[in-house]
Parts: C-alpha cells; structure tokens; sequence
C-alpha cells in the first residue's frame, strides 16, 4: 500500500459514516470534490485572527495574495499595509484586490504607499467604469494566501473594527480560519477568478503550484458563489446541508434576509425534529435597515420552533454553520438574497469533528451572551416596528 493509500485509508477511518454520506451528497450534487489532509486553525476575534494573518504576510517568501470587502481605517489597516509593502520591497509578489465600495473608506495615503512599495492594488468593480449592471454585484470575499502554504478565510474586514476580543460595543465578533494543505488551491482559485477581472496576468514567475503535503485530518470543500440569474453553488450548499440535517443546526451570520424558500427551510426542521438556533446581531447591529430585513422574519421562524437569538456585548459579525455536530461552514456568505444572488462568496465546508466542536463551543459561548426572541413578546411588538419591516419588502431582497 503506497502513500495515496495510506492517506485515503487513515481519512477513511477519521470520517463518521454520517460524515460519508455528507460527503457524497455535496460532491454529487455540487460537483466540487473534497480534498483530505488539511489543517484547521480556528481563530476568534481580531486578537487572535490579526496576528496570525500578519505572522503569515510576514514570513513569506514568494507570493502574498490578499482579497477583501472592507478596508477602512485604524492601526490594524496600517499593520497589514506595512507588512504587503515590506513583502513587496523584499522582492515577493504581492497582490491586493479591494472592493471598489467595501473598501472606499481606506485611507488614500495607504493605497499610494503600497503602490510606490510594489504591492499590485486593484480596485473590484469601480462605480461609473464597469457596466452598470455589474455595480450592484460587489466582491464579498475575504481570502488570503502566502506562498500557497497557508491560507485564511472567514468573515472579517481590515479595520479597527474587528480589533478585541468582543468585550464591548467597539471590537466586533468574528471567526476566521487558518488553512492548510490542498483546499488552499480551492481559496486560491477564489482570489484568482475575481483578480482576472482586473486585467492584470494570473500566472508569474513567482507562482510554483507545490504539491500539498498531508497536514492534518480535517476533509474540506471549497464552494464559491458568483452574481447570477437563478440558483448557484452557494445556494444550493445551504439547501443541501439544511435538508439533510438530523439533530440540530446552528447558524450565526451579521445579514440574514433569505428568501421566502430558505425561511420554509428554516421552518421546517423543528418539525422534522430538529433543533434550530439562529444567532444574529442585537442592539448594536452596525446596519439597522439589513436588521429590519431580519426582523421580517422572526414571527414566521419563532412560531414554527426556530429559537432566534440577538448577541448583546456588540456587532455580531460571524459567518458559521453546524450541522448534526458532523459539518460546519465558514466562510464570507451571510444568509440572505444579497450573498446568495449578488455578491461574489466563498465558504469552506469542514468535515473533522473537533474543528465543529470549536464552532459549536464557540457558539454557546455566544448564546450566553445573547437573548432570545419570545415568540409572545414578539407577537405583541409595536405597530411601528412592524411598519418598519413592511417598509423593507420592496428592497429586501437586495440586503
């Protein structure tokens, strides 16, 4: 038995029989392989999730490829445009794709320092210079990648915003995550269909495609989702892992305003049996308008036995799935139309046990700090509020 044989046995005996069946059901229907012998690293909240991204820029030594919605301002934006300049002056490949609207907030001294350092900075997307049907449909993906060896994804933006550890109103909750070995081709590939689109050269002297080496245990999906008409990739990741969920599903996500389709979804599991938590951001929710999308849905969700939770310290920002404790996702998507039918998206599907354990102990960790929607009370809100969420009807399928 060669070494292919070893690894494919040993990822044969990690995986759950349920893990199995997940599996198959999102290769055949998706048409995205899962790759084994990847090493996850979980990282909550920007003090654990910015060092590590600056470890990694720091110490590389061929390429840096940074994809991201937000840029904006604080120190943490000036620590990450030092450490691509200081790459750049070193002789790496470096690459910085910014959304043209997401990141219009960036300090402008930044982008000239950058450039004069050699860092390529291009802008998603400008306003008035693509098609104008094209300006709604915004780059959401947040990527890195050095020297294809390591790699990151998850929800958060370059800005001060996300400093802390969520202790109050002023650092952000978010998860990121820390990969290695082949599923980095998957992220990689997310960065280099929206790079494209600059016009700049995909391929360089500096790109070397090394073999991954067998990291670790965790059996990984990378799933992308593009501006479409009609049904793509990532909305049929969320129709599949809700319809094949057992025992329990826990969400939490910044935006939620699903169509009316993933809202009967929702539903539909406690009657099935299964237990639904649905995290979403309370009093300090940084978009008022995209909560009243969300709000429009509470009555639906809490009568059919859906537990729907508001986090209390601060913006709740995180983008996470589990499933039956046998799958998890993470990645930029949030649950609503505006991920699913307009923005570019990327999510990581996870089958290894204990990553999900993290999520899912992360994510009591947050219901501590939440409340959850009283169906009575709700039922009782002020005229005012439910005129606010019929205002939202017209324009929600853009939140």
């Amino acid at each position: 038995m060669d070494a292919v044989d070893d690894a494919a046995t040993a990822t044969g005996d990690v995986l759950t029989e349920r893990q199995q069946e997940l599996r198959r059901v999102l290769e055949g229907i998706i048409g995205i392989p899962f790759t084994e012998g990847n090493a996850l690293r979980v990282l909550r909240n920007g003090d654990e999730i910015f060092p590590a991204m600056l470890d990694a820029i720091r110490g590389a030594e061929h390429t840096v490829d940074l994809m991201t919605y937000v840029y904006w301002k604080g120190d943490v934006a000036h620590d990450f445009a030092k450490a691509l300049s200081d790459r750049a002056r070193a002789g790496c490949r470096v690459r910085l794709l910014l959304d043209a609207i997401g990141g219009f907030q960036i300090e402008k001294g930044l982008v000239d320092a950058m450039d004069r350092a050699g860092v390529q900075v291009e802008w998603f997307r400008r306003p008035f210079v693509k098609s104008p049907f094209k300006h709604n449909h915004r780059c959401h993906r947040k990527v890195l990648v050095v020297d294809e060896s390591v790699a990151f994804t998850g929800g958060v933006g370059i800005a001060e915003e996300w400093c802390g550890d969520a202790r109050d109103e002023s650092e952000w909750r978010d998860t990121h995550v820390e990969v290695r070995g082949p599923a980095i081709d998957g992220l990689a590939a997310a960065f280099a269909q929206n790079w494209g689109e600059t016009g700049r050269p995909l391929l360089g002297a500096a790109d070397r495609f090394p073999g991954h080496e067998h990291e670790g245990p965790s059996v990984c999906q990378v799933v992308r989702g593009s501006a479409h008409i009609g049904w793509d990739d990532m909305q049929t990741l969320f129709h599949l892992v809700l319809r094949m969920a057992e025992e329990r599903v826990q969400l939490q996500t910044a935006y939620f305003a699903p169509s009316q389709i993933f809202v009967d979804e929702l539903c539909d599991l406690p009657r099935r049996g299964v237990e639904v938590d649905v995290l979403l951001p309370g009093p300090h929710a940084d978009k008022r308008v995209a909560q009243l999308a969300s709000e429009q849905a509470y009555a639906q969700l809490t009568d059919c036995g859906v537990r729907v939770w508001n986090y209390q310290p601060t913006m709740l920002h995180t983008k996470v799935m589990t499933v039956d404790g046998a799958l998890g996702m993470i990645g930029s998507s949030n649950f609503n139309r505006r991920s699913m039918d307009h923005d570019e998206e990327v999510a990581l599907v996870v089958l290894d046990t204990d990553v999900i354990r993290t999520f899912e102990e992360h994510f009591r960790n947050d219901l501590r700090r939440s409340e959850r929607i009283d169906p009575a009370r709700w039922a009782n809100r002020s005229r005012l509020q439910r005129l606010q969420e019929a205002a939202m009807a017209p324009i929600r399928r853009y939140m």
